[in-house]
């Protein structure tokens, strides 16, 4: 492919009946409603694929880019590994309310239900109001009977475990997790291409009409993992370095307190994405500058082999290793 540069793309926006705001008033994205749950930065999952924003490639979609050029964006050893699937979906999210006590089926499962990857995830939390928490796993080894049994009760929450959370905290999740957003939050979301969410909870809201949305109670059983889970992640913060935050075998995150200059040289075998979660900078690429603020979300090309990152930011470098 000639002309590949880093790209950028046209947010998908989501309602949620416990979307809020904050997009708008955090991150800057061009939102009207007051109940936009979701942005979804960069996305392959059918029906919501994105869009190129920037550049001469604008308004081709990524699925066309890596038909046409699999190895020259994804890379080399993602082509290989995954064909001419993009294999994760990068989002923001304002959680206004809490959202709903979910979970997702590991690869098999979804694989055998839904002919979907599973969904391993990662919550990077940009912005918690006061006594903001989530909600990840048990508070101690449990089993089928006594969930359901609480379930029921509606006494689920006495044996999950809540927890105060603040701004630049990392959360990991692996498949089976019984987790949740909560309310005053707003977090960088890295996870496989899955949309498959298995919700069990959902605080008994109805929708403007007065309905409740579905829940999948029987799905979830055999997808959760009762044991108890460290979910939580801790990580160097070294300025100027690639710091590891989260190294799985769908995707690896790092954190760069980038403050100055960083030469990046990469080998051609994985895409890269960057997501800016404080200040600004910029990428310089074959004589071009590209401008990133918080909130954007920029994918490198695998062809491209060297850049430059340059700014006063904070910043999550994620790839396929």
């Amino acid at each position: 492919m000639k002309n590949v540069y880093p790209l950028q793309f046209v947010p998908i926006l989501k309602e949620r009946i416990w979307g809020g705001e904050k997009l708008k008033t955090v991150l800057n994205k061009s939102i009207e409603s007051v109940t936009t749950g979701e942005s979804w930065e960069l996305s392959a999952v059918e029906g919501d694929v994105s869009v190129v924003a920037n550049g001469a490639l604008k308004g081709r979609t990524l699925m066309q880019l890596i038909d046409e050029s699999p190895n020259e964006i994804l890379g080399t050893a993602v082509y290989q590994k995954f064909g001419k699937q993009f294999p994760l979906l990068f989002k923001y999210l304002d959680a206004r309310e809490d959202l709903s006590i979910q979970v997702h089926p590991n690869d098999e499962l979804a694989k055998e239900r839904h002919n979907s990857f599973g969904k391993t995830e990662m919550w990077y939390i940009m912005q918690a109001d006061a006594d903001a928490r989530i909600i990840v796993g048990f508070k101690e080894k449990s089993n089928a009977e006594e969930y359901v049994s609480n379930l029921k009760n509606k006494r689920l929450l006495s044996i999950l475990d809540a927890v105060k959370v603040k701004s630049g905290d990392v959360f990991f999740l692996e498949t089976g997790t019984v987790h949740a957003i909560g309310a005053g939050l707003v977090v960088a979301e890295i996870q496989q291409t899955s949309d498959i969410t298995y919700r069990i909870y959902d605080f008994d809201r109805v929708d403007a009409q007065g309905n409740e949305r579905e829940l999948h109670i029987d799905q979830a059983l055999d997808a959760i993992n009762y044991d108890k889970v460290d979910t939580y992640r801790q990580y160097a913060k070294e300025v100027n370095q690639s710091n590891s935050v989260v190294d799985c075998p769908y995707f690896t995150t790092n954190f760069i307190p980038l403050d100055g200059e960083i030469n990046v040289s990469k080998n051609g075998e994985t895409f890269t994405v960057y997501m800016c979660v404080e200040g600004v900078f910029e990428i310089a690429y074959n004589q071009v500058k590209y401008s990133c603020k918080k909130g954007d979300t920029v994918l490198i090309p695998a062809a491209i082999d060297s850049f430059v990152l340059n700014g006063k930011a904070s910043v999550l470098e994620i790839y396929i290793s």
